[in-house]
């Protein structure tokens, strides 16, 4: 994997994002949350792919994880969302893959939950609802060979930690592009406070979605900008959007902030494409608890009033405008499957941190 501090990010170069970041800017500044990557390269077998994984809850007992889900544009999939709408929660992990790899990988990470929440699965009736989601990496990776298997899900739940991200080309992100320049991975953090208490929001994005001339960066239209290597006439790609605090919020305000992950990608310059599956939830890691049936009858939980949390609001815009940027910047030149011979370029940050030492 990607050494996470090999490759200057956004902030590197001078762009000037608002608002304070955690220690790592990124969404493993959410106390005890973890990342981790199975990343898949061979080029002589047309392979650019991979899984991503996020556990919320490490650990070997499972709990409800309190969280809700929004689709500005549903041309995507992230399984186990029927129930957190009705439920207002899930159990164990995230995963992010290519399309085609989506059933692999729920067979994977159902036989890790089985394996990891064992006298869970062996002395009680549970069933696994994993969520897993999906962008479309045909362009950069022979996604008709099924190069994603389980035990690809398993390497990477196997493989997550604590500490900083890698960005672009790792896990899931393997095989992205993002406004037609070479995406993937990409993640950020704010830091605020409310009614007194400090709060963690981060964004961790698979960045897959936008043609060149929509690119705006700050306000910079750096799409038209930078138009040489585009690659598409008109938008095939996605993006999966993950946004976590430790803010205690019911389900309610979870899904009021999924939505504002619309805005946070609009901030980059797209509109949703139809052939776009903008799909995004947000979950918070407060209001740590027993699973619910083996709860007591009355719960009791906090959670924020809703007139508070406009700050919590921008801060998820603000994480998930950088964490698609810093997808953008942490890529590298790859050579295109479909159709072959094509490169899709990463950015010129030369040219992307001039841009800004002028504004």
């Amino acid at each position: 994997m990607q050494d996470p501090q090999s490759k200057p990010r956004a902030r590197d170069l001078g762009l000037p994002f608002p608002g304070a970041p955690g220690p790592l800017n990124a969404i493993t500044d959410v106390p005890g949350l973890a990342v981790g990557f199975c990343t898949l390269t061979d080029p002589a077998r047309a392979m650019r792919t991979g899984v991503t994984a996020i556990l919320p809850r490490p650990g070997t007992t499972p709990k409800p994880v309190w969280a809700g889900q929004y689709a500005l544009n549903g041309n995507g999939e992230m399984t186990g969302t029927h129930w957190i709408n009705d439920a207002g929660y899930f159990v164990g992990p995230i995963c992010i893959t290519n399309t085609h790899g989506v059933g692999a990988v729920h067979t994977g990470v159902t036989r890790w939950m089985i394996d990891t929440y064992a006298d869970y699965f062996k002395n009680h009736h549970a069933w696994a609802m994993p969520v897993v989601a999906e962008t479309y990496d045909g362009v950069l990776n022979d996604i008709n060979a099924l190069h994603v298997r389980p035990e690809h899900a398993i390497a990477a739940l196997n493989a997550a930690s604590t500490g900083p991200v890698a960005e672009g080309s790792t896990g899931g992100g393997n095989g992205m592009i993002c406004y037609e320049f070479k995406g993937g991975t990409g993640t950020a953090s704010r830091r605020i406070e409310i009614g007194g208490e400090t709060y963690t929001v981060a964004a961790l994005v698979q960045a897959n979605h936008g043609i060149r001339p929509w690119l705006t960066i700050l306000g910079q239209p750096v799409g038209q900008l930078m138009p040489e290597g585009a690659l598409y006439s008109a938008e095939m790609g996605s993006i999966i959007v993950i946004v976590a605090t430790d803010a205690p919020l019911s389900s309610l305000s979870l899904r009021q902030v999924a939505k504002r992950a619309a805005i946070g990608i609009g901030r980059g310059g797209s509109p949703g494409g139809n052939n776009s599956g903008d799909i995004f939830l947000a979950l918070s890691t407060a209001n740590d608890g027993p699973m619910p049936q083996f709860a007591p009858a009355l719960l009791t939980k906090q959670e924020l009033n809703g007139e508070r949390i406009d700050a919590l609001y921008m801060a998820a815009v603000q994480s998930i405008e950088e964490s698609v940027v810093n997808a953008i910047v942490a890529g590298e030149d790859v050579a295109t499957v479909k159709p072959p011979g094509l490169t899709c370029r990463a950015i010129d940050k030369d040219r992307l941190r001039r841009l800004f030492q002028k504004t």
